[in-house]
């Protein structure tokens, strides 16, 4: 009798892990499709923000990366039924991460190399610097807020981008010790291009930078360095970021 009885624990035992394992594969696969719908939502935008870009499709690198990266991963768990729909969602600590079509457009007007060296200010929960880490050698990102910093260096290690450097400090400075970097993108609208920012800058770096105020018009802005070091900028659409914050 007793060795029925452990012969019915095992095999309950392993139903469970079983419909557990089936239910975690179908919920894997509902998430790909979702990723895949959102890709091509994206793709229809661009097609309607080509004034502003001069092009007509994203960098297919950048398309694959959407597709790979888990955006369900680095939101709360109340948002991730909405976890692949083009909008942006609370994080917490009045942060939101960004429209998957605002990444899209920044990450590929960094035009990164897979040697580049990029540093991200506003690291939100992570999804940004595990874009970017899927396309550049190493990724530096900076948050000002400790616990969502804490949380998005959990959310990194958990989906397998521990490679990514993480730190709690005021991004306006940079991360001089790191730099230069070939790319820098800031997640969040700062009233003007910070100048350490452009100093840990590459010659032949881009920077991609919201710019304006909050509550008014806000503008992505493209900076860039040339081999002697001058810098250009080029106004590139009008976005909505929460403002960068800090003692500056």
């Amino acid at each position: 009798m007793r060795r029925v009885k452990h012969l019915i624990f095992w095999l309950v035992v392993i139903g469970i892990i079983l419909l557990l394992f089936s239910t975690h594969v179908i919920a894997e696969n509902d998430f790909s499709r979702q990723r895949y719908a959102l890709v091509n939502v994206i793709k229809a935008e661009i097609m309607t923000a080509r004034g502003f870009l001069n092009q007509e499709s994203l960098d297919e690198r950048v398309l694959d990366t959407l597709l790979k990266v888990p955006r369900h991963e680095f939101v709360r768990d109340t948002e991730r039924p909405h976890a692949y729909t083009n909008s942006p969602l609370p994080i917490g600590y009045g942060q939101t991460i960004s429209q998957p079509f605002i990444v899209a457009i920044m990450t590929d007007l960094l035009q990164l190399k897979k040697t580049d060296r990029v540093l991200e200010v506003g690291t939100g929960s992570g999804y940004q610097a595990a874009i970017l880490a899927e396309l550049a050698d190493s990724v530096y990102t900076i948050e000002i807020i400790e616990p969502l910093a804490k949380q998005a260096a959990e959310n990194l290690k958990r989906t397998g981008y521990d490679a990514v450097h993480t730190r709690s400090g005021d991004g306006y400075y940079g991360w001089e010790e790191a730099a230069p970097f070939d790319g820098i993108v800031v997640t969040a609208v700062a009233s003007h291009i910070p100048p350490p920012l452009i100093k840990q800058l590459k010659p032949g770096g881009r920077m991609i930078i919201p710019v304006g105020a909050q509550f008014m018009t806000q503008y992505l802005v493209l900076v860039t360095k040339d081999a002697n070091e001058k810098v250009t900028t080029r106004q590139i659409l009008p976005v909505s970021f929460v403002p960068l914050t800090g003692k500056h």
